[in-house]
């Protein structure tokens, strides 16, 4: 049996001055450059051998760097990038993008839409019907206020290879369940839909959360999913309002050290490298 590889299937770079990350408080800690070098040394240290980018601003500029990046390191192994779905020329922008291996799929902000219901109401089913064609995956970036909408919007894109990031971020800061639960039972009852154990320390409270806060929404999610559509991701650099890579890494391992060794490797590297194609 050939080595285990662990992998990162949530992390983000950014240049502040580069591009508008205008979903960053001015006066927040996140903003500052965040580049490869950093995550580098970080990951190394907690054994994780590889990681896909996630775009953090509606951009295909942002893409095209991202891809760039991903070309001069070993250890990213993708790039979820971005693109306008409601694009009557998406095809175009997505040929463009293909050409390139790692490219591996895309994610809109829908977490910032004033319109909950944004991607049913904008004309993006279209889009999201050409990258299920292309077999791209989707990232679904989604508050509690969305995730009644998933259901529908996998209903209109049936072949969709869709994950939910952050597992859908429930309010743990005030520790709500529903109606979460009940809407994630729905989501997780369509086969092709994934989950990204991330963004979950940044959802607690920020100064004094524990594992202990973090483990009912783990429990939940994977009893609804199961081992085989459930993947680990840091949320770096974001992860760092509330603690530091090492903190979500050993969340994990501790939360989820009691299953099997097999189901382990799945969640903390074979789901993303079969949902990504790595």
């Amino acid at each position: 049996m050939g080595k285990v590889i662990t992998i990162d299937s949530h992390q983000h770079f950014w240049e502040i001055d580069k591009f508008d990350y205008s979903w960053m408080d001015q006066k927040s800690p996140l903003r500052k450059d965040y580049g490869p070098k950093d995550l580098a040394k970080l990951i190394n240290k907690n054994q994780v051998n590889k990681t896909i980018i996630v775009q953090a601003v509606p951009s295909t500029e942002e893409t095209y760097w991202l891809l760039e990046i991903a070309e001069k390191y070993d250890f990213i192994a993708g790039v979820v990038g971005w693109v306008d779905l409601t694009d009557q020329k998406i095809e175009k922008t997505l040929n463009k993008l293909q050409e390139n291996k790692y490219f591996k799929g895309v994610r809109h902000l829908w977490e910032t839409d004033e319109d909950p219901q944004w991607i049913i109401n904008s004309g993006a089913i279209r889009g999201l019907k050409i990258i299920a064609e292309r077999n791209l995956t989707f990232d679904f970036l989604a508050r509690p206020k969305n995730l009644i909408y998933i259901p529908k919007i996998m209903s209109l894109v049936p072949n969709l290879r869709a994950v939910l990031d952050h597992v859908g971020k429930p309010e743990i800061a005030e520790k709500k369940i529903q109606p979460w639960l009940s809407d994630l039972r729905k989501i997780a009852s369509i086969d092709n839909v994934f989950c990204k154990l991330s963004g979950m320390i940044t959802e607690a409270n920020h100064e004094n959360w524990n594992i202990d806060d973090l483990r009912p929404y783990v429990h939940h999610a994977l009893s609804l999913f199961g081992v085989d559509r459930i993947m680990f991701g840091s949320d770096w650099p974001v992860c760092t309002l509330a603690g530091q890579y090492k903190d979500v890494k050993n969340s994990f391992d501790e939360i989820l050290k009691d299953i099997d060794h097999a189901s382990q490797n799945k969640i903390f590297g074979e789901n993303a490298s079969k949902f990504y194609k790595i």
